[in-house]
């Protein structure tokens, strides 16, 4: 494990114990406006002016921009965000909002709270209005029905392996969606399981080392606080099969902050979700939905921007809030 942390992030309170100080070592967190470039597997940070664009223009000259959105729990109505609705269309608004519209969308799961037909029916009918092709996983609270997931592979899997695992190329890039919710127990690690791994082996065998990968997924793959399940317990198999790229960029959502390491030449980065905070590993007796002053959930909430460039193909990750 990487234990460098880049000096201009740091933890958002400070450690409480061994466990927590360890885990802080091993990641870098990173607040609103951190944009990222990597290139040959070497991280660089751009400063940003006010308007939130990077001072080295030369960073947004990129022929693939995309955005990931995560973690909406339409159907969520408790004190920590009674109306999530609000929340999930202030991200679509600021998605329209861009100078240059995304070449794709990537929503990392639990795009609903109880995976009722009306909750993904509210869901899609607020994501349509985003400008581009939406890429889906799902997250464990998409798997809720009787069906054990039925609904949501019934909407997104069409075209999809097993329990909607796929893999796409767009300009240059090779992404990769995993599931790694269905049999979800809280308080356990995540799985990805056997037949899944099989077939990610044999969908990169195909791809060249010099190619950049996106991997986008619910739960991180790497552990991240293993008391509250924040980990896939067979992640390792999956980093395994991607350290031969120059370039992999690993997108998580699930944990509702925003929390990156870099490990040689992959990025590992977790997103904000739309609808309500949790706390920071092993900061709160067990994870949930966080109550804040509600003129300051904004600050809690937000979308990831991710651009990939031609030439040596650096990806530039960008977080920003909702406010």
């Amino acid at each position: 494990m990487d234990t460098h942390v880049t000096p201009h992030t740091r933890s958002t309170d400070e450690p409480q114990n061994p466990d927590r100080r360890t885990l802080l070592k091993c990641s870098a967190w990173a607040g609103a406006g951190v944009l990222w470039a990597l290139s040959g597997g070497i991280p660089r940070a751009f400063a940003l002016d006010q308007a939130g664009q990077p001072t080295d223009r030369a960073a947004l000259n990129s022929s693939l921009h995309f955005v990931q959105i995560s973690d909406s729990h339409i159907g969520f109505n408790k004190e920590a965000n009674p109306e999530p609705t609000k929340t999930l269309q202030v991200a679509i608004d600021k998605v329209l909002a861009l100078p240059k519209p995304p070449s794709l969308i990537l929503h990392t799961g639990d795009i609903t709270h109880l995976s009722k037909p009306e909750e993904f029916d509210t869901a899609a009918q607020l994501l349509k209005g985003l400008p581009s092709t939406v890429h889906y996983v799902p997250g464990e609270h998409d798997t809720l029905d009787e069906g054990a997931g039925q609904l949501y592979l019934q909407r997104y899997g069409k075209g999809t392996k097993g329990n909607g695992w796929y893999s796409f190329d767009q300009q240059g890039v090779h992404f990769v969606a995993l599931v790694n919710v269905f049999n979800f127990q809280a308080g356990h690690e995540a799985t990805l399981g056997a037949e899944q791994l099989a077939w990610l082996a044999d969908d990169l065998r195909a791809v060249s080392d010099s190619t950049p990968v996106v991997v986008f997924t619910h739960i991180p793959l790497w552990t991240i606080y293993q008391p509250w399940g924040w980990g896939t317990e067979d992640g390792d198999q999956a980093i395994a099969l991607l350290r031969r790229f120059g370039s992999v960029t690993i997108l998580n959502g699930h944990i509702h902050q925003v929390i990156q390491k870099v490990e040689g030449n992959m990025t590992f980065h977790t997103a904000r979700g739309t609808a309500y905070p949790q706390p920071a590993p092993g900061a709160a007796p067990a994870p949930g939905p966080m109550t804040v002053a509600a003129d300051q959930l904004r600050n809690y909430l937000g979308i990831t921007e991710v651009r990939a460039s031609q030439g040596d193909h650096p990806l530039a990750l960008l977080d920003s809030t909702l406010i």
